[in-house]
């Protein structure tokens, strides 16, 4: 699989989860990639996996891309390093569940500044180099954005505006020739989920199984999604057959989301 033969993609928050798959994804197809993320341990593994998985080149730097030095440190990285761009994957980020009463200031304060200003930021200082090498941006957004719960409100804000910025971003990629998609994941096997799951088993006094069995019967799904099934979609949206699709948000739910739009 060579469709992305020779391309640099940048995958924020690329150390595990949806973002690891992703950059393990597109490096199948060809593309060396940039991961960048806060834990230095866990980059340098998911680098050497990639490596030696996909016979790719992969680099790595550890920030805090919730703050806008974390994040111009790693894209002057990738310049030193790379000297171009030509994918970005958006995938930073995990917001905490709660019951909004209770939830302090600092938590809807901490999902945006990863999540959403991360994203921002990155987007913005690789923006020339998506621009000169006609690139293409993969932003992982989330169900929520579309589907508001009570006790996942700090998710639901921080996706919906990230999906908003997204759309935004797009009509900049029709000026820029840059083309911007978004996903939204459904219940997918990471640490956030678990990290959901467990915040629910505490807030409803129930098991951890018990939770995840009643989520998957109100989805109405086969299974929990995994992050290989939105990182096929990645390397999809960022191959040439792709080009057309533009400016959209693309479920990979397993057909939780009820809604048509």
């Amino acid at each position: 699989m060579t469709a992305l033969q020779g391309k640099i993609a940048f995958v924020a928050g690329g150390s595990k989860g949806i973002g690891f798959a992703c950059a393990q994804r597109l490096a199948q197809h060809g593309a060396n990639v940039f991961l960048a993320a806060s834990n230095p341990e866990r980059l340098e593994a998911a680098t050497a996996s990639i490596i030696e998985s996909t016979g790719r080149r992969a680099w790595y730097h550890a920030a805090d891309l919730r703050t806008l030095d974390g994040c111009e440190s790693a894209v002057e990285a990738l310049r030193s390093d790379c000297g171009r761009c030509d994918i970005l994957v958006n995938s930073a980020g995990a917001t905490r569940g709660g019951l909004f009463p209770d939830q302090p200031d600092e938590e809807m304060i901490d999902g945006f500044a990863l999540k959403f200003h991360g994203a921002v930021r990155i987007s913005r200082l690789l923006w020339p180099l998506l621009t000169a090498s006609r690139g293409t941006v993969v932003n992982i957004v989330g169900g929520f954005a579309r589907s508001p719960m009570a006790d996942f409100m700090v998710g639901g804000a921080v996706n919906a505006a990230l999906a908003n910025f997204s759309k935004a971003l797009a009509e900049q990629g029709l000026r820029d020739d840059v083309n911007v998609n978004w996903i939204h994941p459904g219940l997918t096997v990471t640490d956030r989920l678990e990290k959901i799951f467990a915040d629910r088993s505490e807030q409803q006094g129930k098991s951890r199984d018990e939770v995840e069995a009643e989520q998957v019967s109100q989805e109405g799904i086969r299974r929990l999604g995994k992050p290989e099934d939105v990182a096929a979609l990645v390397a999809f949206l960022c191959s040439g057959d792709a080009r057309h699709i533009h400016g959209t948000g693309i479920a990979v739910d397993g057909g939780g989301a009820k809604g048509y739009q």
